[in-house]
């Protein structure tokens, strides 16, 4: 006959379950939540006080195809920062270039990854002239020195990691090697929790954030299984890396998980892709700063 447990081990187990309940709920919110640090603080309030242009203020009535050089250019003279995306070729160079697939851009078949920069540096984009840069001269375009006065210093730059196969920590390391070599004030983000990994334990210096959108509801993404599509959503990769800021789809920023995540647990959030002004200051309002296209405000935000 077992033995029937008496009124106190009854507590005491019941006690050492709400405990271990409690410890495992602190925990969850605490892998969560933002970490707090004044110098991070310090260089975010520099960072919301911009607006971004995606992928540089690109325009295709004036033969400025999107990711080059006059585009980032122009999002510079404007006064705006700029949204990039980086990439790690075969033979180690980083250029900066949104797809890994040069199909859309170039007319041609190949992938980033697997080609080495020689073969991309012939190609054109969008029908220009114009070339895939490499990430040294597009931080040469928003880089500063002790001589540049403040009101003309360039914005900052958000930076987005493309990570491909198992490159996701070779890529940072390379784009981290090459950041420090110039003066530009930069946050980087990617939609790959192993590049906020490699942040988190070798720079902590650096904000990081964490791209997401409702994937469940992006055709782009049905090839891959629907459990990896929600845990992305839901931003369940956050542990991993412990963002500093969340990246998210403005038209699905009302997730729950970007609601507790940014709402309830403090993480900052900066919306994509802004296509109207109204959108901009909805955006605005809510306190997150904006990566915006297709047309031209003034470039700073109405975020304080």
């Amino acid at each position: 006959m077992a033995r029937t447990k008496r009124p106190l081990e009854i507590a005491a187990t019941t006690t050492l379950g709400t405990l271990a309940a409690a410890a495992g709920a602190a925990a969850t919110v605490w892998s969560f939540s933002p970490r707090k640090d004044a110098l991070i603080e310090n260089r975010w309030r520099q960072i919301c006080h911009y607006r971004y242009a995606h992928r540089g203020l690109h325009d295709k009535t004036q033969g400025i195809p999107e990711n080059s050089i006059p585009a980032f250019e122009q999002a510079r003279d404007y006064g705006f920062g700029a949204e990039l995306d980086v990439h790690l070729t075969k033979d180690g160079a980083l250029v900066v270039f949104h797809d890994s697939d040069v199909f859309r851009m170039c007319g041609t078949k190949g992938i980033v990854e697997k080609m080495e920069y020689k073969e991309l540096s012939k190609l054109r984009l969008a029908g220009t002239n114009e070339r895939i840069p490499l990430f040294d001269e597009v931080l040469q375009i928003f880089e500063w020195d002790a001589t540049t006065p403040a009101a003309t210093m360039p914005a900052p730059i958000i930076i987005e990691l493309k990570t491909y196969g198992s490159n996701a920590f070779a890529l940072t390391e390379q784009a981290v090697k090459a950041l420090d070599k110039r003066n530009v004030r930069y946050v980087i983000e990617s939609f790959d929790p192993r590049v906020l990994l490699w942040l988190r334990v070798h720079r902590p210096d650096i904000i990081r954030g964490q791209l997401s959108e409702n994937f469940l509801q992006d055709d782009t993404t049905e090839d891959q299984s629907l459990f990896l599509r929600w845990s992305a959503s839901a931003l369940l990769g956050n542990p991993i890396g412990r963002p500093d800021f969340v990246s998210y789809r403005f038209e699905d920023r009302h997730n729950a998980a970007v609601q507790i995540v940014c709402s309830k647990l403090g993480v900052r959030l900066v919306t994509w892709t802004i296509r109207s002004k109204d959108a901009m200051i909805t955006s605005e309002s809510e306190g997150a700063p904006v990566i915006f296209e297709g047309f031209v405000p003034s470039p700073r935000s109405a975020i304080l």
